[in-house]
């Protein structure tokens, strides 16, 4: 009796296996980028800063931004986030500006 021949490798599903596992660390990375800078705009905003919060609320839009124009977190999803960063920040903005 002949030997069984060894199961064929699915060349495109291991391909996909490593494409997944690529793509998830970059988003993980992305993602957790997001919430530091979210973080560090709140950590600045205490201390009413102007010139930091604006230079950081542009920093913080811009990876948000690039975050959805990648695919990494969906544009509405972006949208709320920097709706709310900009909202914390202009607390700051318009009060040391009618000050």
């Amino acid at each position: 009796m002949p030997a069984k021949a060894p199961p064929k490798k699915n060349l495109s599903a291991i391909k996909r296996v490593r494409q997944a596992d690529k793509n998830a660390l970059r988003n993980q990375s992305v993602e957790t980028a997001i919430k530091t800078y979210i973080k560090k705009l709140d950590t600045v905003i205490a201390t009413k800063n102007r010139e930091e919060v604006e230079g950081l609320l542009k920093r913080t839009i811009k990876v948000i931004s690039s975050a959805a124009s990648k695919g990494i977190i969906h544009k509405n999803t972006a949208s709320r986030k920097i709706a709310r960063a900009t909202k914390k920040a202009n607390t700051v903005l318009i009060e040391s500006a009618s000050a």
